[in-house]
């Protein structure tokens, strides 16, 4: 009886492990790659935080497709009987797509950085820019049209800072260019400004010539302002005897033209009124707009160069308040209190008062 069990054994067991090696082998084989799966959609998403999407486009977008193939394939096997299941395909997929988006992810962290870098770059000629051409407005007359252009450089610079932090680099790299443009047209306005002068320097040098020379033939005092300089001189016998520093209208380096364009006017004048006491402690009108100051309004009204609304305004006065080391007034030569009690020491009605924009002569 025993030797026909073992008979029995010896015949059965050599089937029993052929089943057992078929049912592991079938068991692995349908196994779906979950762990796979996870951690290539892990790396998918960590791709796409570090902007993936918009600097690695191609590769992120490969990799999302190759993480879609291989859950659609093995979605498709988890649907079939058990020992047909097959899930090398999905497999390779996934793993594919693992391989993808750990490459998108450093395709874009380096395309970050190059880009940073250079919206940083841009970002620093721009502030060096933009802090150079303030040293050469600094050192001319108030010239609103650069300023305004200035102005509009000095808010792109912020844009592009605020755009580097939020890592949008094109659009900062834009914004920097936005605001080189706006410094270029700084430099044509102050060029043009050279150019007016030059063309203008002859005239003023003869009305300070002509006032100094009335007052030494004279011998009365006569106020000499260079808008410039920044200062007021009080003349007399044909000599300066006073020096004031002067601030002056919004728009200093223009002509005036018509009424609120801030500028402080350029011609020779007389005071017509002294008066004690002011809004700005005391001051002395002066007799704008003369002749040809109304000549030049009449020919720019008629030319289209100002609209035929504008008007060409008054009140422009020698008044305290100043000392502000500042372009500030709407048109005035404003000098300090202590410098309007001085002045006025020495001024009466129909004073001559001269003010020119430059000029490189002096007695």
């Amino acid at each position: 009886m025993k030797s026909r069990i073992r008979l029995l054994f010896a015949i059965l067991a050599p089937s029993a492990v052929v089943v057992f090696l078929l049912l592991l082998f079938f068991y692995q084989r349908d196994q779906a790659p979950v762990v796979v799966f996870n951690n290539a959609k892990a790396a998918l998403d960590r791709a796409a935080q570090v902007g993936a999407v918009r600097h690695a486009g191609p590769t992120f977008g490969a990799a999302d497709s190759a993480l879609k193939a291989g859950q659609m394939e093995m979605a498709f096997q988890n649907g079939r009987l058990a020992l047909l299941r097959d899930y090398h395909q999905a497999d390779t997929l996934l793993n594919r797509a693992m391989h993808l988006a750990v490459q998108a992810k450093s395709d874009a962290e380096g395309r970050v950085r190059s880009l940073d870098s250079l919206a940083r770059f841009e970002y620093a000629g721009l502030e060096l820019e933009l802090s150079l051409c303030r040293e050469a407005l600094d050192g001319t007359l108030t010239n609103f049209s650069a300023e305004r252009h200035w102005a509009t450089a000095e808010l792109a610079l912020k844009a592009s800072s605020f755009l580097i932090a939020k890592g949008e680099y094109d659009e900062a790299v834009k914004s920097v260019n936005k605001g080189k443009g706006a410094l270029r047209a700084v430099v044509e306005a102050l060029a043009e400004a050279v150019n007016n002068e030059k063309g203008k320097i002859a005239v003023w040098r003869t009305w300070v010539q002509e006032t100094v020379e009335a007052s030494r033939q004279n011998g009365n005092h006569a106020v000499i302002v260079d808008k410039s300089a920044h200062t007021a001189y009080l003349v007399h016998g044909g000599k300066v005897i006073r020096t004031y520093k002067s601030d002056l209208g919004w728009n200093s380096a223009e002509q005036k033209y018509f009424q609120g364009d801030g500028a402080t006017p350029e011609g020779k004048y007389s005071i017509t009124v002294i008066k004690r006491s002011s809004k700005y402690y005391k001051a002395l009108l002066l007799s704008y707009p003369n002749d040809l100051d109304k000549r030049r309004f009449a020919d720019n009204k008629r030319k289209g160069v100002i609209s035929r609304h504008a008007r060409i305004g008054a009140l422009i006065e020698i008044h305290g308040s100043g000392g502000r080391g500042e372009d500030w007034t709407e048109g005035c030569v404003a000098i300090t209190n202590r410098d309007m009690d001085d002045l006025m020491k020495y001024v009466s009605l129909g004073t001559p008062v001269t003010i020119v924009r430059r000029s490189d002569k002096w007695p």
